[in-house]
């Protein structure tokens, strides 16, 4: 039988980096930590760590022991928790990637509330942020972008979708079919720098000769969208960035799409309502 503290060991080397700082994390000595993952090591017959050059990275094993010894770290404080007399539900917590619109966002909120759902908590990051607090179970499920092989963690789809030019209503150009990078070589742009296409949109407008002025560089995609639609400049954006104010047009060439979906940390709230809710918010967008 495998000790809960060695599994405590085990994720704080980590979650920390190294087994100096798992030590004080653990409040134990580095001798100590470090007889404890040899024990656990010894237990699964299998090399979890490899220590190189004073690094310390997870082998195959150890990668594949990781995805259990987060669930059974969980379910334990899952149980103390049922367990205890003056327990109250902990809110699930949900992380949304950063460039997934804040109003298709705010309306699943809103349908979530409306059906009486329970206590939740949402938190707004970067895709490696949120990669980062699955790993160290901060939450719960994220919705972000899907790609295959870089989650060992449950995932469920939501949906794709693609990117256009986005301008004002009023722009000269937004009654286009599609518009050529050529024909923005004289307007004025706005910077989204949480993009994770920015470098991708940069060089597809590079390469055509084009090197816009910018009014406005932002890592506020709603604030963005508003900018554009009081005439400011144009974007790259998502297609599920929608309002009255701005047109979305097909950019020749600049085919990029992106999955959407659910990584789930505890599979347990694959069906939770706010999980559903944001489902069918971005499948009802536009």
């Amino acid at each position: 039988m495998i000790e809960r503290y060695l599994l405590r060991y085990f994720l704080a080397v980590v979650d920390q980096g190294n087994f100096s700082r798992a030590a004080i994390h653990c409040n134990v000595s580095q001798p100590t930590l470090s007889a404890g993952i040899a024990k656990l090591e010894n237990a699964l017959q299998r090399q979890l760590f490899s220590r190189t050059n004073q690094r310390v990275q997870l082998t195959e094993s150890g990668t594949r022991f990781l995805t259990h010894a987060r669930r059974i770290e969980r379910e334990f404080n899952v149980a103390l928790g049922a367990m205890a007399d003056t327990a109250q539900a902990r809110p699930v917590r949900v992380g949304v990637l950063s460039s997934i619109s804040g109003a298709l966002v705010a309306r699943a909120a809103r349908a979530y509330r409306a059906g009486g759902g329970g206590p939740v908590e949402i938190a707004f990051a970067s895709e490696r942020e949120l990669s980062a607090m699955l790993a160290r179970d901060r939450l719960d499920a994220a919705l972000t972008i899907l790609r295959p092989g870089a989650q060992a963690l449950a995932q469920q789809v939501v949906g794709e979708e693609g990117y256009a030019m986005v301008m004002a209503t009023d722009h000269p150009l937004a009654g286009r079919a599609q518009v050529d990078a050529e024909d923005l070589r004289d307007e004025t742009m706005i910077v989204r720098r949480h993009c994770e296409l920015l470098s991708q949109t940069s060089r597809h407008f590079l390469e055509r000769g084009v090197r816009p002025h910018f009014s406005l560089r932002t890592t506020n995609d709603e604030r963005a969208l508003q900018m554009v639609g009081a005439g400011m400049g144009v974007t790259v954006m998502p297609d599920s960035y929608r309002s009255a104010d701005v047109a979305h047009v097909p950019l020749a060439g600049f085919d990029h799409r992106r999955t959407l979906g659910f990584v789930l940390a505890d599979e347990g709230v694959a069906d939770h309502g706010l999980l559903r809710a944001l489902a069918a918010a971005f499948g009802e967008r536009g």
